[in-house]
């Protein structure tokens, strides 16, 4: 199972959505996009993942059909956070990793963090960027 994640924000801090598409292969199995209200990028990338996350424990059962889950995230400093490279200073962001990784608990298989260029991760920043457009926020 592949999860892309995107974060947008306008601003710094700006509105700002988050989105992720969960991918079996070529078929999509889940996708969302959701406004936050007002955050910075950061905080709407590691709120792309936290949702992420809420979903594979929402519908666990559909792990059993994979052998690990590789996130794709175009935000290099919360991949190397997350992959334990780099140290979390901010409160806000040490929140959500730790909500994260309670998350990660739950989760019976194994979990990888890997960076990629924005142009890689076309259809959650394509989500994000339709949410942050169109959607209320929640």
């Amino acid at each position: 199972m592949t999860i892309y994640c995107d974060g947008a924000s306008r601003g710094n801090p700006g509105p700002a959505s988050a989105a992720y598409v969960v991918m079996d292969g070529n078929e999509v199995i889940s996708e969302d996009g959701h406004k936050l209200g007002v955050a910075t990028n950061n905080v709407a990338e590691y709120q792309a993942i936290l949702a992420a996350h809420n979903w594979l424990s929402q519908n666990s059962e559909i792990l059993i059909n994979f052998t690990n889950v590789k996130f794709i995230l175009d935000s290099e400093l919360a991949t190397k956070q997350l992959n334990g490279l780099y140290k979390i200073k901010n409160q806000t962001l040490l929140l959500l990793v730790t909500k994260i990784k309670s998350l990660q608990k739950q989760i019976s298989i194994p979990i990888t963090f890997t960076h990629v260029k924005r142009h890689k991760n076309k259809r959650a920043d394509a989500l994000a960027n339709q949410a942050l457009d169109s959607t209320p926020a929640k």
